[in-house]
């Protein structure tokens, strides 16, 4: 379970302040998988961050009361100067794996980086680090994973490899994810979130929050944007 209260995350620059989450309350039961939905800037990442505890609200807190991951595929905070091997040593230690010879045979297979996984990271290409981050996310038991965009990265082969390996998580864990792909979300969750305003409504059912945010923002159903390209279609024909 996770818990959410009061939280409020204002940032900070030369037109002043910003409150991007005001007073936000809601909890999230265990074996819950929630889509979190919302226009741009209206706090998805950064939401996804303080849950994580990547990053600190203002006010207020969040209890979790689980082991919840960082959002899957960061990368920023691998290490340049050491190789993909030590990084991910390091990260497992840090988390207390058991076996960690095992842990950093699952992240080599699973990057299909060759030999630069001995290379420093600072040499990858930004596809070569998505890969190893995205393995590294998906090597531990967590209770939650925590996804912003994370299947959108890396080329097409890799992006349904990791699309793939990250639904098979779901039966095992919960997920809280932000992606702006409809059947994702439809697909992969229970529940939504929609960040309005700064503030935070539950919905039980995820297609209610996507067809009310959808309302809201002035886009078709999606029976009626289905009809549109299928008509499109037939019209190239």
């Amino acid at each position: 379970m996770i818990i959410v209260k009061n939280l409020s995350k204002r940032y900070h620059n030369h037109h002043g302040s910003k409150w991007v989450l005001k007073d936000v309350n809601f909890t999230i039961p265990s074996n819950v998988s929630v889509g979190l939905i919302g226009g741009n800037g209206a706090g998805k990442s950064t939401l996804l961050r303080i849950i994580s505890g990547m990053d600190s609200p203002d006010k207020g807190e969040v209890i979790r009361e689980c082991k919840v991951s960082w959002p899957i595929g960061l990368s920023g905070g691998f290490q340049g100067s050491m190789t993909g091997r030590q990084n991910v040593k390091f990260v497992a230690r840090v988390h207390g794996c058991d076996d960690i010879g095992a842990l950093i045979s699952k992240v080599q297979s699973f990057a299909e980086i060759g030999e630069s996984f001995d290379e420093p990271v600072k040499t990858y290409s930004s596809g070569m680090k998505s890969r190893l981050a995205f393995g590294l996310s998906l090597a531990f038991d967590f209770d939650v994973f925590l996804s912003d965009e994370a299947t959108s990265v890396g080329d097409q082969a890799f992006r349904k490899k990791a699309s793939d390996t990250f639904k098979s998580k779901v039966g095992e864990s919960s997920i809280i994810i932000v992606s702006h792909a409809e059947d994702i979300l439809r697909e992969l969750c229970s529940a939504g979130i929609w960040l309005k305003e700064g503030q935070a409504i539950w919905f039980d059912d995820i297609n209610t929050a996507i067809d009310e945010y959808n309302v809201y923002s002035g886009i078709p159903p999606i029976e009626v944007r289905r009809e549109l390209r299928r008509a499109a279609r037939r019209n190239k024909l």
